[in-house]
């Protein structure tokens, strides 16, 4: 059985270091027109508030479900590497609930949100064993 353990979270991480490597490669960023028109334009969009994205209950409680079994691998693994897992599983969780990763990226703190409503206590015991202020902290993409 913990070979099939071990498997499941290779694949997880294989998965999680594709997509961090596939949307970096992408994201570039464009640079404004000249002009005062497109330097407003620009600072605005930078202040405005980024379109929060209502995670249904399912997926809630999917994210966390995915987390607690890796409570005692954080433990262990520690910090360094037990982040890097949690960034692998939250990409894993937002491709299999229609590719949120892009809303992910644009508000990491929908996961301290999710799991503050769906899961506390696992959210809690996740951000003791990472030594984060929040789950947010921890997610590098």
């Amino acid at each position: 059985m913990p070979r099939r353990r071990w498997i499941s979270r290779s694949v997880l991480m294989m998965a999680g270091s594709l997509a961090v490597a596939s949307l970096t490669a992408c994201g570039g960023v464009q640079p404004a027109p000249s002009g005062s028109a497109a330097t407003t334009t620009s600072a605005a969009a930078t202040t405005a508030p980024a379109e929060t994205l209502t995670i249904s209950p399912s997926s809630a409680t999917q994210l966390c479900d995915m987390i607690k079994p890796e409570l005692s691998n954080f433990r262990v693994q520690g910090p360094t590497l037990g982040r890097i897992s949690l960034n692998a599983m939250v990409h894993d969780w937002g491709l299999r609930n229609g590719g949120i990763n892009g809303h992910v990226l644009a508000d990491k703190a929908m996961i301290d949100r999710v799991t503050t409503e769906s899961c506390p206590e696992v959210r809690t015991e996740a951000l003791t064993a990472l030594e984060l202020p929040s789950l947010a902290a921890g997610l590098a993409f």
